[in-house]
């Protein structure tokens, strides 16, 4: 019997509640729904206090040291952040500034963004993607990008935005699936074997 899936998403909204943690939220159930999962939320307005002035991962507290460690030893990630001038927050940039550069090679991971109107809705392919391109990560073929508009009470409710995120998690299975079958054994697994 295979484990769960280890399914950790990071979002980057600097407010509680936040439409990008509800976001990523709902992207994750959808995950959920379709596989065994084992759910981590990575809410980065939380860490801020303890995150935003360090300089070397050395000097990070132990809370977000977990944090980071979820995130380079998830089988998937999602990642949503509100767009900010542009582009994602600097908070977001500075977490995975703190990221192994090889930790989130292969990882399948879905993008998602919000923001105040359509305007920002390239924010997905010209600074997500990139970023994760880096990671040499696979970004998952759809992105889901919501507006204001889109929520009510922190929920999704525009019906096409939804079948949107439905179609972004349905394309991603199959990839997500390869990459679980596929992922190098872990010292843990090996050792239970």
């Amino acid at each position: 019997m295979t484990r769960p899936l280890r399914l950790v998403a990071v979002s980057g909204g600097l407010q509680r509640p936040s439409k990008s943690a509800a976001l990523a939220e709902h992207l994750m159930d959808l995950v959920a729904d379709a596989l065994p999962c084992e759910q981590r939320l990575v809410e980065l307005g939380q860490l801020a206090p303890r995150l935003a002035g360090a300089t070397w991962r050395s000097h990070l507290p132990d809370s977000v040291e977990r944090e980071l460690a979820a995130v380079e030893q998830a089988d998937v990630l999602v990642v949503a952040t509100p767009v900010f001038r542009g582009s994602y927050t600097g908070l977001f940039k500075h977490f995975f500034d703190f990221i192994d550069q090889d930790a989130l090679i292969d990882k399948p991971v879905l993008l998602a963004a919000t923001g105040g109107s359509e305007r920002h809705a390239l924010v997905i392919d010209h600074q997500l993607r990139p970023l994760f391109s880096f990671f040499q990560a696979r970004t998952l073929p759809l992105g889901v990008y919501a507006t204001d508009k889109d929520f009510a009470d922190y929920r999704l409710q525009n019906a096409a935005l939804i079948e949107r995120a439905r179609q972004a998690v349905q394309r991603a299975l199959p990839l997500v699936d390869l990459a679980r079958h596929t992922r190098p054994a872990r010292a843990e697994e090996v050792l239970a074997a």
